[in-house]
This record gives C-alpha cells, structure tokens and sequence, in this order.
C-alpha cells in the first residue's frame, strides 16, 4: 500500500513538473463577456414594445485563445470563439458552434502573423475599432443602417487566409482571400486588404473589401445563411472605407466614411454611403459620455442622386463598476427620407414611419 501511495505521489510529482514546463511553453486562455439589458423602442411595425436583449453593448461570447512558443520568435496560434443569446442559451452565427471566429496559424515578431479559418475581412479589422460604438456602450444600435458595409458582422468569412504584417513605427496591414471551395473559383469568393496607423494620439484606417457572388451555397467563403436578407441577387459586393480618430485629453474625435456597393443580377446596382462623426469623454475615471450623428445616402443604378437617406443621432453612458464589470444608458433616434421608413440596425423589425426611437439599459461583465 505504501509503495503504491508513493508511486502515485512521485507519479503526481513528474505530472505536475511536466504541466509546469508546458506552462512555460504554451498557453491557453479562456475569456468571454455576457451583456443583458432591456430595450425600449417606440415603433416596431406600429407598436411600441418592451424587450429583454443581449448583446446591446458588445455581443455575448465565450472564447479559446491558444499559443505555443515554437522558438526562434515563432508561435503557434488558434481562436475559437462562440456567441450565444444570454437571454435563450441559444447559439448565435446560425447555430453554429464557433460562429464568431475559428482560426488557427502561425505568427512570427518578425515576418507577422497568418491564420486559416473562419475570420473578418480588412474591413471588420480596420474599420470597425474606429467606429462610434467599437469603445462605447453605442455599439449595437449606433451602427450604419442594414450594417451594409458590414462592419456590424453580418457575415464572417469562411475558408479564409489572413495575412497581417508586424507594426512597423505605428503602420501595420492585413490581407485576406476566402476560397469557394467549389470548382468555379470566383463565386462565392471574398478578398480584402486594409492598412492601419496608430501613433500617439492618432489613429487612421483604410480598406477595401470585395465579395462575387456570395450566399450561393453553404460551403463558400460567405454561406447563405449569414448573408444579408434587405438586398437580394446580388453578383458582387464591394467596400470601401477610410477613418481616424484622435485623442485630445479626456476627450477623443472620430470621423468615418464608408461606400458599399451592390451589382444586382438584374443588371442594376444599389450604392449605401455613410458618413459618420462621433465624440467620446471621459468625465471621471468610472463614467464615459458619448454622441455620434451618422447621415446615410441610398443611391439606386449609380445615380448622383439618393433615392433614399437616413439621419441617425446615437448618444448613451457608461459607468464602471470595476474593470470588468459596466452598466450603460443608451438613446438612439433615426429619421429616414419620406420615401422609407427608419429602421434602426439591431431592432427586430422597422418602424411604421419615418422616425424611430431606442432606449437601452444593461451591465456588461467581461472575464
């Protein structure tokens, strides 16, 4: 009995030094933020409701995140990152288990990093942490209508390769193609490039995305399921986008413009442009302020003129609790042009009229 305590003991011993060195080695870190809160909003097909929501702040998620350290200023890299409804229990992404991102690579300090697997185009990587919600509690509702440039992520990329440079003096880039997977190479097919500068106060981004013949199947690079449901037949898609934004004590300036083309296989196309401009303030360490406007031109077979427009004012509260742990107060209105209806991205359903207002409240935890 004694000899088998002591081989279970030395046993436990080699196991627990063995751990120890891959402790050293490697990594892997689990993380998530779950985000609950109840949401007003004035019309919703000619009704006002009252709904218990999720996600208002930033989206409800669990996540893997691995490294191995292979030498030589090499490692081994992988995410898998689920989304899930807080208030159901729910899958989100579809039902799909790492909906959010599933990728795995290899990374150098010096020749970057590339990735294969389920990601965001350049666009979603740089452009999206310039916009007004990417570090506010505006995130859900303040985004542009339709989330027509896609910075809202409707749809990640499938069977994609990533490619992003190391920083160089604060200039970084990021390329991405995802393959169709199917014998006629340019449908359902997504690339994208995009390059960033941070320095000190400053902040700049520009990229551009192109998509051909996307939601034709559930196997290409963006699958018919996670596709947009506003536009229909569409041949090719095509982003482009600029921004920056700039930090001046407690106070930080945003600016962003985004352009989204639709080629529609009835030989038309649909145009959506946004102009975006926000501020945020940090009024103590605990509580940050922040206002944003977004004007939004529709403009239908490449005319100058909108067919449609859409004005939307975004202005909401957050205060910390801790680090990790916020509670926020949020307000958005949106006008549309006297041919559409406001529909506020992230609501169920449009409003009855022109105008449409949201009130949110909630507390978001990250761990």
């Amino acid at each position: 009995m004694k000899r088998t305590e002591m081989a279970a003991a030395l046993m436990g011993v080699a196991i627990g030094a063995g751990a120890s060195h891959a402790c050293a080695q490697s990594s892997v870190t689990l993380y998530g933020i779950v985000d609950s809160g109840i949401t007003y909003t004035n019309n919703q097909n000619g009704h006002a409701t009252w709904q218990a929501t999720g996600g208002n702040e930033q989206g409800t998620r669990w996540g893997l995140l691995g490294k191995e350290d292979l030498g030589g200023g090499t490692s081994a890299v992988f995410r898998l990152e689920n989304g899930f409804n807080l208030e159901t229990g729910a899958a989100s992404q579809g039902g799909r288990l790492f909906g959010r991102r599933a990728y795995v690579g290899l990374a150098n300090e010096r020749w970057g990093t590339l990735t294969m697997g389920r990601q965001y185009n350049a666009a979603q990587e740089v452009l999206e942490p310039l916009q007004i919600g990417a570090s506010t509690a505006l995130t859900q509702y303040a985004l542009h209508p339709f989330d027509a440039d896609d910075l809202n992520n409707t749809f990640r990329t499938n069977n994609s390769v990533q490619y992003r440079t190391p920083t160089w003096g604060g200039l970084s880039a990021v390329g991405m193609y995802g393959f169709s997977n199917t014998t006629s190479f340019a449908q359902n097919r997504v690339w994208s490039v995009g390059a960033s500068y941070e320095r000190g106060p400053l902040q700049l981004g520009a990229a551009y995305v192109r998509v051909d013949h996307p939601a034709l199947d559930t196997t290409g690079a963006v699958a018919s399921d996670n596709y947009y449901t506003f536009i229909k037949g569409v041949t090719r898609q095509q982003i482009w986008g600029a921004g920056g934004a700039y930090a001046w004590g407690n106070a930080t300036f945003g600016l962003l413009y985004t352009s989204s083309l639709f080629n529609l296989q009835t030989g038309g196309a649909t145009r959506f442009n946004n102009f975006e401009g926000s501020v945020r303030y940090r009024v103590t360490p605990a509580l940050q302020v922040a206002l944003g406007e977004t004007y939004t031109q529709v403009l239908a077979s490449r005319s100058a003129k909108p067919s449609s427009h859409y004005l939307q004012t975004s202005a909401g509260a957050q205060y910390f609790l801790s680090k990790r742990t916020d509670v926020y107060v949020n307000a958005f209105w949106q006008r549309a042009s006297s041919n559409a209806v406001a529909a506020i991205d992230g609501i169920s359903n449009p409003s009855s009229t022109r105008t449409q207002i949201v009130a949110v409240t909630g507390i978001r935890h990250r761990f």
